[in-house]
């Protein structure tokens, strides 16, 4: 929130009855709480942080930002907490860290930190109190939170893992989602908690604020558009599902495609395949992003902007000669006619009257501080210029703005607009005296309600009396724009509508009564919003845009908050694509407990789930790979061998999921900071880890060549691991890319020209983060173990250089150029003789004892000392 608004920072509101409730089984049994999306997650895991705040505790917290986590601290400085939180980063010293985690209380890590330091066992794992886990939807994805918790309950058994998730959505996906979620955690209790359940609905019922719904109906123009546009996208639905008979027909329903998940759901489908489908599919997928975009422009913004964006579109098809296929219907036609019938053509008063920001206008009315919330940045300034300089003139600047090089579009807009205008004024001359008087009287009002300074909440503090002056100068002007339709046009030609308002302000003000305008989604800081909410205290809240999250965080502060007054207005188009997803994101979340209900209801959650003893499977370390060898002649071959396997691994892989599978197949990590490397299995054997893009980046900037040139200097066995990951597309040559001549530019040339220059070099091709996991497995069979400290010493500039690569590598070359000389005799050669002029002066005898064969020793010789007039005139070689 921007200084000065108000000088007093409220505490976050004490915890309501149903949250208390569901605090006091937490603090009974650990387990994974789902709530509903806005009922609070944050608020339990803030209770849950404050009450452990103290030197007693130990307790982490994972999967935080770093917004929020200084939105916890500063919450938590506000009540009076004396012990805050402590945030471990890259700015403190691992060799500090001990002292940092033995001083108690609450811990902000990243993930990574706390991965090396549970390896390392620079933190105390036995003083630890307990995790909390937010986000815990993530945690199959994010690997480093589950590899935490494993390496903590396998050190520490008394320990609690306390998890948190307000997005049910997500578990909708995969088989057994949740009961996998739960095995990582190592919890055995689900609480479920949706807006309809019995406790959470009854005790919200009796402090439900008074809500005002305003279902604005679209012009004809709109519904025209948007009818267009639907039909479009259901064309290239249906044309994809023929290009694409393997999709869920049920995912890419109409209604689906209207959502906001739609896009991650089709990628999800589709990004395996990417590179093996056709130029079609790839461009029908790219049409129903664009289409997905006009329809959030449609009710979004005005109609200036939204025949930008179409003029736009239409203008790159054109200069790239790649027209899509949508542009060719009939109901691409009648969008563009009604686009443009929106801009140069004035509707009816009536119909007019009815749009999203009228509407606003007259709640604007209301007696109280108000709070505006639409979507995003550019949503709210259109907003706050729609109020401070009127409809006319707001679209009249966006105009010019937009079309400003087209001379002969702003006659043609203000030809229609003329016209449109006196066909207006005489329709309303025909119209009853007392009509006209009402008309007049609210135009007044409306017109004093402009006159209100604008201001920034910094500006409110600062400059105040400046502004005001500055203001009274254009209110002059406004009043004059607003005493006619005819004058409007003259004075707004010759006014540029600096309206003084600072660019990078979060949201806008405006004073008499307090309404601030700000956005539901894109800033930095996702508090925010709520701390405008909870500071400023609105007595009206008008949404816009309606967004799940911020209804139900409304509920929350009207129950917070009893006695105290609060109206929310709904503003919505009926029967619009906005009113559906804002339905189908409340039905998803409704099924999405359902089925977590169901699940729940039959879930077989094993005693040893939480690892609290050693029967725990998942807790044991060793292979399960029934490919390596065992020597059944010892006990059966329950006799193992006691050596402990250890790979050395570079810090910056830890941001991988492949250390923790080789822990997990009982290799010990050795986490240092390699130069030459990410993985040393061996003393002699060294693995640069590739994934694909990484790869190709690699290749294209040389940074791989010169990774390889340190690998084959200071190891025998230098290895190039490029991994896959199974859900992204890659391919080394495209489908026509066999019938092509070969270039340099590609990648199987590049790799080709790599193996060329380092004979030594393997490649290995894993599927998957565990195929390599088992690969390294194989390859350490029977081989001595890395020393950690001797791969660190290593570095590109190291002096510490193995025996056969104590010399240039240019002469190397040209020794093994010449007759007699191989690479089992080179660096013997190389060890007797200072240089090539020395090794000129040696007799046969002298090289024959040097190589240890008489043949190799007489063919460098004769090579050598035969001059070239010998072997022409032997006719041997042609002048």
């Amino acid at each position: 929130m921007e200084p000065g608004l108000l000088a007093r920072r409220t505490a976050m509101a004490p915890l309501l009855e149903y949250e208390r409730q569901l605090v006091l089984e937490l603090l009974d049994t650990d387990g994974l709480v789902v709530c509903a999306r806005g009922l609070g997650a944050d608020r339990l895991l803030h209770h849950l942080i404050r009450l452990h705040c103290h030197p007693a505790c130990l307790v982490l917290v994972l999967n935080t930002q770093p917004t929020e986590e200084e939105y916890f601290i500063n919450q938590l400085k506000i009540e009076g907490v004396e012990h805050l939180p402590l945030r471990v980063t890259n700015e403190i010293a691992s060799n500090s860290r001990y002292e940092v985690y033995t001083q108690g209380g609450v811990i902000f890590a990243t993930s990574r930190i706390l991965v090396v330091d549970f390896l390392t066992d620079r933190i105390p794992s036995d003083l630890i109190t307990g995790i909390l886990v937010y986000r815990a939807h993530r945690i199959i994805e994010s690997c480093q939170e589950a590899f935490i918790l494993r390496l903590f309950r396998q050190k520490n058994k008394r320990g609690f893992i306390k998890a948190f998730t307000d997005n049910a959505v997500a578990f909708d996906t995969g088989f057994c989602h949740v009961e996998r979620v739960m095995r990582n955690l190592f919890v055995k209790k689900l609480y479920l908690w949706p807006r309809f359940h019995v406790a959470v609905n009854s005790f919200l019922e009796q402090h439900k604020p008074e809500v005002v719904e305003i279902h604005v109906s679209m012009t004809p123009a709109m519904l025209a558009i948007q009818t267009a546009i639907l039909d479009i996208l259901n064309a290239c639905l249906k044309e994809l599902k023929c290009h694409n008979p393997s999709l869920e027909v049920e995912d890419l329903s109409l209604e689906n495609a209207i959502g906001k998940p739609f896009d991650k759901t089709i990628r999800h489908y589709l990004d395996p395949l990417w590179h093996q489908l056709g130029a079609k599919t790839k461009s029908l997928v790219q049409d129903l992003k664009i289409l997905r975009t006009l329809l959030q422009y449609l009710s979004q913004y005005d109609c200036v902007t939204f025949l930008n964006l179409l003029e736009s579109l239409r203008a790159t098809e054109k200069a790239f000669g790649q027209n899509s296929g949508w542009l060719f219907l009939d109901s691409s036609t009648s969008m563009f006619v009604n686009a443009r019938a929106r801009v140069y053509r004035v509707p009816d008063v009536k119909i007019s009257k009815k749009v999203k920001m009228s509407e606003k206008m007259e709640i604007k009315e209301e007696q109280g501080q108000v709070l505006i919330c639409a979507s995003d940045d550019r949503t709210c300034s259109q907003l706050r210029d729609y109020i401070t300089v009127g409809a006319e003139a707001f679209l009249l600047r966006l105009y010019r703005k937009t079309f400003e090089k087209d001379s002969k579009a702003e006659e043609v807009w203000r030809k229609f607009r003329k016209e449109g205008s006196s066909k207006r004024i005489m329709k309303s001359n025909k119209r009853a005296k007392t009509s006209q008087n009402k008309e007049r009287a609210s135009a007044k009002e409306k017109t004093l309600k402009k006159k209100k300074p604008r201001l920034t909440l910094t500006q409110m503090i600062e400059k105040s009396e400046e502004l005001e002056k500055e203001e009274n100068v254009e209110e002059d002007h406004r009043r004059e724009i607003s005493s006619s339709p005819e004058s409007c046009f003259e004075e707004i030609k010759h006014e540029e509508f600096d309206l003084n308002v600072s660019s990078d302000a979060a949201y806008g003000i405006l004073k008499e009564p307090l309404t601030i305008i700000h956005p539901l989604l894109g800033c930095s800081d996702p508090y925010a919003l709520t701390r405008v909410l909870h500071e400023v205290e609105p007595r009206y809240v008008v949404l816009y845009d309606t967004e799940l999250t911020f209804v139900r965080q409304l509920e929350i502060y009207r129950a917070s908050r009893p006695g105290k007054p609060l109206r929310v207005y709904f503003l919505i188009y009926g029967g619009s694509t906005e009113e559906q997803r804002y339905l189908t994101a409340l039905r998803k979340e409704k099924e999405a407990f359902e089925k977590l209900i169901r699940e729940k209801a039959s879930m077989v959650v094993p005693e040893e789930r939480e690892g609290r003893d050693e029967t725990n499977l998942d807790l044991v370390r060793g292979t399960a790979s029934t490919n390596v060898p065992t020597n059944t002649r010892k006990a059966g071959g329950q006799k193992q061998n006691g050596t402990s396997h250890s790979i050395v691994v570079d810090m910056r892989e830890f941001r991988s999921e492949l250390p923790s599978l080789i822990h997990r197949r009982g290799i010990d990590i050795e986490p240092v900071t390699l130069e030459v490397g990410d993985y040393i299995l061996t003393p002699e054997m060294c693995v640069e880890r590739k994934s694909i893009s990484d790869l190709i980046g690699s290749l294209n900037n040389g940074r791989l060549y010169s990774q390889c040139i340190s690998m084959s200097r200071y190891y025998k066995q230098p290895v190039l691991l490029i991994e896959f990951d199974p859900s992204k597309p890659f391919s080394l040559m495209s489908r026509g890319a066999l019938y092509q001549e070969i270039s340099s530019s590609d990648i199987s040339s590049k790799l080709t020209l790599l193996t060329l220059h380092f004979p030594r070099l393997r490649v290995l091709w894993c599927p998957s983060p565990h195929a390599t996991a088992e690969l390294f497995e194989e390859l350490k069979q029977n081989k001595p173990q890395p020393d950690a400290a001797t791969a660190l010493a290593i570095t590109a500039d190291s002096e510490n250089l193995p025996e056969s690569e104590k010399y240039n590598p240019g002469p190397q070359d040209f020794l093994l150029k010449m007759p007699g000389v191989n690479a089992k005799n080179c660096h013997s050669l190389m060890n007797h003789i200072k240089n090539i002029a020395e090794l000129a002066t040696l007799s046969q005898d002298r090289l024959t004892s040097i190589l240890g064969n008489a043949a190799n020793a007489k063919q460098l010789y004769d090579f050598i000392h035969t001059s070239y007039a010998e072997i022409v005139s032997k006719g041997k070689m042609k002048k």
